[in-house]
């Protein structure tokens, strides 16, 4: 066994599925041997930032409840394969999307090798000094490693996966040009750490106390709950406590395949009423797995004393001013489970309501009109798993059935959404629905051109308005807000799918039809919607944020 061999038995016993990944002359070398080796199938995208993106998406996306025999607990680790400088740097912004996200992401890198290192000359590829790169991944990720000792190796990446899944978050390793078909031995399995039994308890004791001694108990839930693959558990415990759930903004799409609870998600004055005066008015908040994080709190009608609410995240749970350290999410709702009998509870649960019944007219689009289109379609189809880029598009997201969703909620970056659809898709075998506005398709649409060699056919919705409207709406009086009309249906051909425009809602309702009908090609719907029409939701959120900044 060499060492690309090695890693990669050791990723596939860890959760990965497969890598994305664009070659170089640094990586040529372990690209051979993931080719040869067939061990985890290798997906070429065309730019890294589509690679990091795709490889993110497969990893929120793969995770689910179980327990995998590699302590892996049935997790996904989303892998993501370049080369030295031009290629991992070009992709840092996704690695720090994930980091910021909570995403389970590898990135391995080609290296300069041995003799070229100590050369005296500096190499292609080559910033400030030859470990930049490797010094610029420490802050987007939790743990790293250059694999150029072969003995110590094994040891180093049993360590740095570990670590992926421990902390959930991004992890870097090199592998040096010249060690990739080096021999090496096996990665070693390692225990994962034990939690203190005591501190558990007593976590688990008080957190009942306190949920039973509350009047108005609700559960929310966050990324955390589905990166360790609770969600099964997480729905168990919510009926045996009774307890109404909400996702966050971050955590729209959880257990959308659960029997849970579910109310909707919190978005506080951008979102429904009856959801915010719940959360707000609750005087038993157990926030599970959730980022205490902006795009979730920062729009909240009422400001949520946090110290009166039970936040177990980041591996501790802190109760007001009493912190509970090193107490991972899964043990919690493990011990949690083990302290209530399992029972049928009826209890009413104010549960949302999403548009339907388009009127299929010769009116303009607006984009809750293509909430309701997808909703219809999803009643009539079954439901799609939705990969949303930022803007409009995710706020429109909002007003559709309760879905599996990934979507940049918090880091929120643009060019997310198309390369998400494709990992989700190799993740998953599903058909996609990519919610993306016509900004973000600029950067990353172009990915669409690899659907044909995979056999992928997301159906891609292209909210087309020529502009950064998000952005107009914070600054309305700039014009470099204004895009051009690329005209992106004519191009789907080029790149191997169907591409159709639609200005009305009939055209809109038949041309979801059409693409849910044709298969084995991807299928371009661009949207064309006014400027300065935006989403019910999203003009609540920006008055909220306005709100917020003017100190009102």
């Amino acid at each position: 066994m060499n060492l690309t061999e090695s890693l990669l038995h050791a990723l596939k016993a860890h959760g990965a599925r497969q890598i994305f990944g664009i070659p170089g002359d640094f990586a040529l070398p372990y690209f051979k041997v993931i080719e040869a080796s067939g061990i985890l199938p290798l997906y070429t995208l065309s730019h890294e930032p589509g690679v990091g993106f795709a490889a993110d998406a497969a990893a929120r996306i793969g995770n689910n409840s179980g327990t995998g025999s590699d302590g892996s607990g049935g997790r996904a680790l989303g892998v993501a394969a370049v080369t030295y400088g031009a290629g991992a740097l070009n992709m840092i912004n996704s690695v720090a999307a994930a980091y910021a996200e909570k995403s389970p992401l590898v990135v391995i890198s080609g290296g300069p090798g041995e003799g070229e290192s100590n050369s005296g000359l500096l190499l292609h590829h080559q910033a400030k000094r030859l470990d930049s790169q490797f010094r610029i991944f420490e802050e987007i990720t939790c743990d790293r490693a250059r694999l150029d000792d072969l003995e110590r190796a094994p040891a180093d990446i049993a360590r740095v996966l570990g670590n992926c899944l421990k902390h959930s978050r991004p992890v870097y390793l090199e592998i040096p040009r010249d060690k990739a078909a080096s021999p090496c031995a096996p990665v070693p399995a390692i225990e994962p750490p034990a939690v203190d039994p005591d501190a558990l308890a007593a976590c688990a004791d008080e957190v009942l106390q306190r949920l039973q001694q509350a009047q108005r108990p609700v559960l929310m839930v966050d990324v955390e709950v589905r990166r360790y693959g609770l969600e099964a558990q997480v729905a168990e415990l919510a009926r045996r406590l009774a307890l109404p759930v909400a996702t966050c903004f971050m955590g729209r799409g959880l257990l959308a395949d659960a029997d849970a609870p579910l109310v909707g998600t919190y978005m506080g004055v951008a979102g429904l009423p009856e959801v915010t005066q719940l959360v707000e008015d609750s005087d038993g908040l157990f926030l599970l797995g959730v980022i205490l994080s902006d795009t979730n709190f920062a729009v909240s009608e009422k400001k949520i004393d946090l110290r009166r609410s039970i936040v177990a995240c980041d591996g501790e749970v802190r109760l007001g001013w009493h912190v509970y350290h090193d107490i991972p999410l899964a043990a919690l709702v493990e011990a949690l489970l083990a302290r209530t009998a399992p029972r049928e509870v009826a209890f009413e649960v104010p549960r949302s309501v999403y548009p339907r019944g388009l009127v299929a007219d010769d009116a303009a689009i607006a984009p809750q009109d293509i909430a309701t289109a997808v909703n219809d379609l999803m009643d009539r189809h079954g439901r799609l798993p939705i990969a949303s880029d930022m803007g409009d598009c995710l706020f429109t997201a909002m007003d559709i059935e309760h879905t599996a969703l990934v979507a940049p909620g918090y880091y929120a970056t643009m060019g997310f959404g198309v390369p998400a659809g494709l990992g989700l898709q190799a993740a998953t075998g599903q058909r996609p629905l990519v919610l993306v506005g016509d900004g973000a398709f600029q950067m990353t649409g172009w990915e669409l051109g690899n659907c044909r060699r995979y056999g992928w056919d997301p159906i891609v919705l292209l909210f087309n308005n020529a502009s950064w409207e998000m952005l107009r709406t914070f600054q309305p009086e700039s014009r470099f807000n204004d895009l051009d009309d690329w005209g992106f249906a004519t191009m789907a051909a080029g790149l191997g799918g169907d591409g159709v425009r639609v200005h009305t809602r009939a055209q809109l309702q038949a041309a979801l039809e059409r693409a849910v009908a044709t298969r084995g090609r991807f299928q371009l719907i661009e949207v064309m919607i006014p400027r300065g029409v935006l989403s019910q939701t999203l003009q609540r959120f920006v008055a909220g944020v306005k709100r917020l900044n003017a100190g009102k």
